[in-house]
């Protein structure tokens, strides 16, 4: 067995040199972000004491603070071999004062609701739920993280990359002489992602070693770099169209936007990129582009291949909404997995924030007469149904303006029914939808653009919509209350007839009348739902039965296709 090797302790001076090395690295990192001087980067370089708070008796005192590189957050772990934890702030989706986590809400009491502010991290991470010790701390820790993050998206192409190549350069530089030997060399090409040969490598190491010191330093390094980023093909491109004084002209790049790009590019088109991506001063006064500024452009996604007026919605929306595909999830408060992972709000704000327009609320009864969601007959954790619909409330149409289908899997009992409407109702308001849009009867679905800002409830519904405009009150359908997946085998047939056998559950006629644009309705076959399915009537399959049907359909009459097509817009799949 192996001893495990710790780092040699440091001798007086050369602690000194560290620390005045280090003192240096932030301060350039500091300029580069534009933040010289400034009193929020250098609260958060000073750092502080905060309370992580995980569970009603996990609340732990830990020592925040920014490191050098002005982008990485560190904090002190107690953990076995795991002294030190970093995050980085490109990985902050948000930071949200007060108790607005999930975390803090259950685990925390009302009185520090000041003090409270969470950290929300992009992909699965778990929030960070925090604590300071005075509302004011509390505000200055918000007010300079938000204030570092957005001057971080604001830096220019060519500021990101010089702060990213230093950054790269000084994790390399493992004993920090500001060299860089044959082996940092190699370990700064993984930093940044650039795999070579290694005696490719040791090649052009040995070409730019000019003092012949075995390190690289200072101009050295950069010429390293230039030589390895060397990109022959943009030179030929380059070099086409630079046809004034060796460089791009407003015209030339016009040209080349035209007929490289297919862009529709004007002369402002073209001042406006060489103002933004012009590194050379002198250059960009002239109004031209150097190489350097053209290659600036290329790597920014300014330039992409993908048509530029694509980077906003440009379809037609003034269609029925069944005209379009709607993003969907599928069991959208779990976190995890689906047997016993943890279901939570979070799950439902980062949907929503990704663009999903539809998302799903298995609902079921809970204590004290609220409605729970979970994974039924499993292990996952419960939320209430109530902070389900005030997180979608508050973050339904942060990413789109489009409207938001409330997908209900209803197992609850009458009573808590009744609770789930009078949420919906209080929580969503005039936004959510409770009666056709227009006069009389609708014959189709409103379009998107007509549904902007508002909430759809997909569900069970007692009877026909029709029924709202009848003379008469018409009788109820007789129905069970729970919407599940069509069977996926005929073989499952006795599943079916279970389920049948099952006492059917009533519904409530508060949460009925809410279904106005899609009632869910099983599947008896293609000719039954054109027959006698309305349009706003659906039926959810598992994908291997749509397939099955799609299939067999297809071979009974190819004419079908058509009205299969047909078919399944009207009654949707899953």
């Amino acid at each position: 067995m192996k001893c495990l090797r710790t780092q040699p302790e440091l001798s007086g001076s050369e602690e000194l040199l560290r620390r005045a090395r280090s003192q240096e690295a932030t301060q350039m990192n500091v300029k580069l972000l534009g933040m010289e001087g400034d009193r929020d980067i250098q609260f958060l370089l000073q750092g502080g004491d905060l309370l992580k708070v995980r569970s009603p008796s996990w609340k732990k005192t830990r020592y925040f603070r920014l490191q050098e590189d002005c982008k990485t957050m560190w904090h002190e772990s107690k953990k076995t071999f795991k002294s030190k934890q970093t995050f980085s702030l490109d990985d902050i989706s948000a930071v949200r004062m007060g108790r607005q986590s999930e975390g803090l809400r259950k685990y925390t009491e009302e009185q520090v609701e000041g003090r409270c502010f969470s950290i929300m991290f992009k992909g699965r991470r778990k929030n960070l739920d925090l604590i300071a010790s005075s509302e004011e701390e509390a505000k200055q820790w918000v007010n300079s993280l938000e204030r570092i993050i957005s001057n971080i998206s604001d830096l220019s192409c060519q500021q990101k990359t010089e702060h990213w190549i230093f950054t790269c350069l000084r994790k390399a530089d493992k004993n920090k002489d500001d060299k860089l030997s044959q082996s940092e060399v190699k370990n700064f090409l993984r930093l940044i992602n650039i795999d070579v040969d290694d005696d490719y490598a040791d090649m052009i190491f040995q070409k730019c070693d000019t003092s012949k010191s075995g390190y690289l330093a200072g101009g050295e390094i950069e010429h390293f770099y230039d030589l390895l980023t060397h990109r022959e093909e943009i030179d030929v491109i380059y070099g086409e169209y630079a046809k004034t004084t060796s460089c791009m002209s407003p015209e030339n790049l016009v040209e080349f936007l035209m007929k490289e790009q297919r862009e529709k590019a004007t002369l402002a088109d073209a001042h406006a990129i060489i103002e933004k991506y012009e590194p050379d001063e002198h250059v960009k006064a002239k109004k031209l582009l150097s190489k350097d500024g053209f290659l600036m452009y290329l790597h920014h996604p300014e330039a992409s291949i993908l048509n530029p007026d694509h980077r906003e919605v440009h379809q037609d929306m003034s269609q029925p909404l069944n005209q379009y595909f709607i993003s969907s999830s599928h069991n959208t408060y779990l976190m995890e997995d689906q047997l016993k992972g943890p279901s939570s709000t979070e799950a439902y704000v980062r949907a929503l924030l990704k663009g999903c327009r539809c998302v799903e609320l298995d609902c079921w009864d809970g204590s004290d007469d609220e409605p729970v969601i979970y994974h039924g007959y499993t292990l996952t954790s419960k939320i209430l149904f109530k902070d389900a619909i005030k997180a979608v409330k508050e973050y339904a149409f942060k990413t789109s303006d489009y409207p938001v289908i409330l997908s209900l899997e209803n197992h609850c009992s009458v009573e808590q029914q009744r609770v789930m409407a009078r949420h919906m109702s209080s929580i969503l308001g005039s936004a959510l939808v409770t009666a056709p849009m227009g006069d009389g009867m609708p014959a189709n679905f409103p379009s998107p653009e007509k549904l902007k800002g508002k909430f759809i409830i997909k569900g069970k519904r007692l009877n026909k919509l029709e029924a709202i405009f009848a003379s008469e009150e018409a009788p109820a359908d007789e129905t069970d209350v729970t919407e599940e997946e069509e069977s996926n085998d005929e073989d499952d047939q006795e599943e079916e007839e279970k389920r049948k056998k099952k006492k059917k559950q009533k519904l409530a006629k508060e949460l009925s009348d809410m279904v106005i644009y899609c009632k869910s309705v099983h599947f008896h076959g293609f000719e039954d739902a054109v027959r006698n399915l309305s349009f706003y009537e659906m039926s959810s399959f598992k994908e291997g039965k749509a397939m099955k049907l799609a299939e067999e359909s297809g071979e009974e009459d190819p004419g079908q296709i058509a009205l299969l097509c047909q078919c399944l817009l009207s009654v949707g799949t899953k």
